[in-house]
């Protein structure tokens, strides 16, 4: 497999970069060490100019070919972990309590900087990259955050490309999904206020426990009642509290959870149910439900030309062989989406060994996919921005 010789010849210091920040994963807008790190290691490598503390913790680099071109390549990689115990029993696992790089981003962030250090070196490209390193992309708003100071009004780019590792257990397998590729997201949070009273003495009771129980299970009507079978929707309840004893019923329970869809109409039809089935519920038990919804993802839509452009940076690395376009649009959601409702762009994925699932404490990615990632990134640069004949 042709992964880029200068790049692969520093496979073990991408290791060590790789490592270094799986032992030491930050939070969404925490990312402050991560950010040095970054920044740090674009200056030693000649990177033009680095700007910090965009969008909160957010780098970006610009990097000018050897041409005199105006075109302008995004590649952008996220920083953020997640809120999890690692359980790996890694040598390299996470130092820090309660927090772990559960979704491969420290692999991104090290892919992009393995083909910042090989482009800074090369230059073999005419135009200009922007290295973007982006901050809280799980649910925290990063991108939006970058994007409302201004990122590629300071920073334009003609195209925009990201990957994302996908623990498949097929190493290199390398895919993108044209159109909407990935769901949009609603989080939504439901507060029922009751009632409460001793637990000996129910009848005294307005009881929010029984209600919300009830309410979990009716809220998956919303898609299976509501919606046609060829339409896309996930309601999923993740979260329920409520009471602080054995013997007190209480007064107040909360449930949290998410709406994936691909239609923004769907999202608005499931809202209204799910509405009008709470306040169905506070008039049949006697209490009152609050509903409140928060946007925060938009669906993500691969753009035709560049979903082309990127595989054939990737055929150049995995080979024909090992390249695909998924069949289904993925279910999980993106923030890179809201990048590339400015500019035109992709988001591919890249398999590795790995089998624990995304977010699971258990995850582990396969190191071999560093230098792989890193040659992507490098090779759509240089297709894309070719350097004149001569």
């Amino acid at each position: 497999m042709p992964i880029l010789p200068a790049i692969d010849a520093r496979a073990p210091a991408l290791r060590e970069i790789y490592r270094d920040l799986h032992a030491h994963p930050e939070i969404g807008f925490q990312e402050t060490r991560t950010a040095a790190i970054v920044a740090d290691r674009l200056r030693a490598w000649g990177v033009d100019e680095v700007h910090v503390g965009i969008g909160g913790t957010g780098v970006v680099g610009l990097l000018h070919g050897k041409g005199g071109g105006n075109r302008r390549i995004g590649l952008r990689a996220d920083m953020d972990a997640l809120p999890v115990q690692e359980a790996t029993g890694l040598p390299h696992a996470s130092q820090t309590a309660g927090t772990m790089h559960a979704c491969g981003h420290d692999a991104h962030t090290t892919m992009l900087l393995g083909a910042a250090e090989y482009l800074a070196a090369t230059r073999d490209f005419d135009g200009t990259v922007v290295l973007i390193f982006q901050p809280a992309e799980e649910g925290l708003g990063g991108a939006r955050a970058m994007l409302a100071e201004g990122l590629f009004d300071r920073f334009p780019c003609d195209e925009l490309y990201a990957l994302h590792n996908v623990p498949t257990g097929k190493p290199n397998r390398f895919s993108v999904y044209r159109g909407t590729a990935m769901a949009g997201a609603s989080f939504f949070d439901i507060v029922l206020n009751g009632q409460g009273s001793h637990a000996a003495m129910p009848e005294q009771s307005r009881d929010v426990i029984v209600a919300a129980t009830a309410l979990v299970g009716q809220l998956q009507t919303v898609v299976s009642r509501n919606l046609s079978a060829n339409k896309a929707l996930v309601l999923s309840v993740t979260q329920i509290h409520a009471g602080a004893a054995y013997n007190v019923i209480p007064s107040t329970c909360s449930l949290a959870g998410t709406l994936r869809f691909f239609d923004a109409a769907v999202r608005d039809l499931a809202q209204a149910r799910m509405r009008a089935i709470c306040d169905g519920f506070a008039l049949a038990h006697g209490i009152e439900i609050e509903v409140t919804f928060r946007e925060i993802f938009n669906p993500l839509v691969n753009d035709d030309a560049a979903c082309d452009a990127l595989t054939a940076a990737a055929r150049d690395v995995v080979g024909d062989a090992l390249l695909a376009e998924e069949t289904e649009p993925a279910t999980g959601s993106e923030d890179f989406a809201d990048m590339l409702r400015q500019v035109p762009g992709c988001y591919g994925w890249l398999g590795h060994a790995g089998t624990a699932a995304l977010h699971s404490p258990q995850f582990v990615l396969d190191e071999g996919i560093l230098p792989v990632g890193a040659s992507i990134f490098a090779r759509v640069v240089e297709q894309r921005l070719p350097l004149a004949a001569g």
